[in-house]
């Protein structure tokens, strides 16, 4: 580990140098903290296709993707196209339009939604759903999973990635609050266990308005729900009169032309979305059932917002809608299912403690023998082997998310010539570990 972090600041001169610059008028020099590592992250300059350059002037390999945002790949024809045509047209007008219009009217027939606003982040999304719940349940209280990711809205940063010493038990995880929030009531179950949901709302049905959950984990590399939960969680939602919301902020067209919940054959009361949906664009949207959207025409949720239905991410959203057709998406995800395949057989040929998981164009190596199935399973998995494997690949011009517990992602953008380098890079990865 410390030869690969010689050879990291040995590379990184230039982007060691940005960072202390940009300290100074920005805290850690990061403008969202998930961005930064320790020393320093790399500083981008430019990008295209599937490669970003850094200030530095190498070429690396793009595995991230802005999670998603850049599903179409950096610079795509048809996205600049689109905003092209926007900034003749006007970038901004606070009124509707048919442009706005004719977004949602494509996200509705995509995700198979009755009714759609638009927002700017992924956090708004969530924010608002939960919203849209609690006025029209006329109740507060929320359930999550402990590990997932949702924004950073005060009551869904709970438990996000507790320290284990402050969790509770496994089974009966205890809710832990980020610093500085006010999150109100928030009960926190384990992800794959549908009894635990069944003992919560049997104990608290008369309080919770909602419960929000992202179909496939992807804030702990990628985790897959079991066979049956996702419908369990539908049934026991309907039993109990408490709103469902799927999270695909970070799924979205990345789980297929439909989403997550179309894929899995499971229909939210509402869902988010963000990433995948806007070319790169800020945007994001929430979205769903009429009777659930009508507290939004009725008044009894307020949503507002300047920059909603703004006429350049509308034209992210008519580019993705065009790009992202079942043969564009099954593509790009033959070619992740085939790096799942190839790094699986050298995990297997090597007797790596690890395993690969996969969903749409999305893959990731978990560093364990054993599937992981929820927080905890992830917390047991080993990270100094993550992190070793993470900073080989950025050594060797290939960039990944810098959380070690994120994921890959193939874009449009990607080919035959990119898969192989990523199964090489593992392969000596493999080499070096069994050296």
């Amino acid at each position: 580990m410390a030869q690969e972090w010689a050879r990291f600041t040995q590379d990184t001169a230039g982007s060691q140098a940005e960072s202390e610059i940009a300290k100074k008028s920005v805290p850690m020099g990061v403008t969202s903290s998930f961005q930064y590592w320790d020393p320093y992250p790399i500083s981008i300059v430019s990008a295209d296709g599937a490669y970003m350059t850094d200030v530095d002037g190498r070429k690396l390999l793009d595995l991230s993707m802005g999670f998603g945002a850049m599903l179409a790949g950096h610079l795509n024809p048809e996205v600049i196209k689109e905003i092209d045509l926007s900034l003749r047209e006007g970038m901004l007008f606070v009124t509707p339009s048919p442009i706005s219009r004719d977004a949602a009217e494509r996200i509705c027939r995509r995700f198979g939604i009755d009714q759609v606003r638009f927002a700017n982040s992924g956090t708004e999304a969530t924010m608002y759903a939960v919203r849209v719940a609690r006025a029209y349940t006329q109740k507060k209280s929320i359930v999550k999973m402990e590990g997932g990711y949702h924004g950073s809205y005060d009551p869904l940063t709970v438990s996000a990635k507790p320290a284990l010493a402050e969790a509770g038990p496994a089974d009966h995880p205890i809710p832990v609050p980020s610093p500085g929030t006010e999150p109100g009531t928030v009960y926190v179950i384990p992800f794959n266990d549908a009894d635990a949901v069944r003992e919560v709302f049997t104990a608290h049905a008369k309080d919770i308005a909602c419960l929000i959950v992202e179909p496939v984990l992807e804030n702990l590399g990628i985790v897959l729900p079991d066979a049956g939960y996702l419908q369990s969680l539908r049934n026991l939602c309907d039993e109990f009169g408490i709103v469902l919301i799927f999270d695909e902020v970070k799924t979205g067209l990345t789980a297929g032309p439909r989403g997550a919940a179309a894929r899995i054959g499971v229909e939210p009361d509402l869902i988010c979305l963000a990433k995948s949906i806007g070319g790169g664009l800020p945007l994001a949207a929430f979205g769903g059932k009429q009777k659930f959207m009508d507290t939004v025409t009725d008044g009894r949720m307020a949503h507002f917002g300047t920059f909603n239905g703004n006429p350049l991410a509308m034209a992210g959203v008519r580019a993705m809608d065009r790009i992202c057709t079942d043969e564009a998406l099954a593509t790009a995800e033959a070619l992740n299912y085939q790096a799942l395949d190839r790094i699986s057989a050298i995990i297997n040929e090597f007797q790596l403690p690890a395993h690969t998981v996969g969903f749409g164009v999305k893959g990731c190596v978990t560093w364990s023998i054993d599937p992981v199935r929820n927080y905890r399973d992830y917390k047991a998995t080993d990270f100094e082997i993550a992190e070793l494997g993470w900073l080989w690949s950025l050594n060797r011009g290939i960039i990944t998310p810098p959380g070690l517990d994120e994921q890959w992602l193939i874009s449009l953008a990607h080919t035959q010539v990119e898969i192989d380098k990523l199964v090489a890079d593992f392969r000596e990865l493999a080499v070096a570990l069994r050296a």
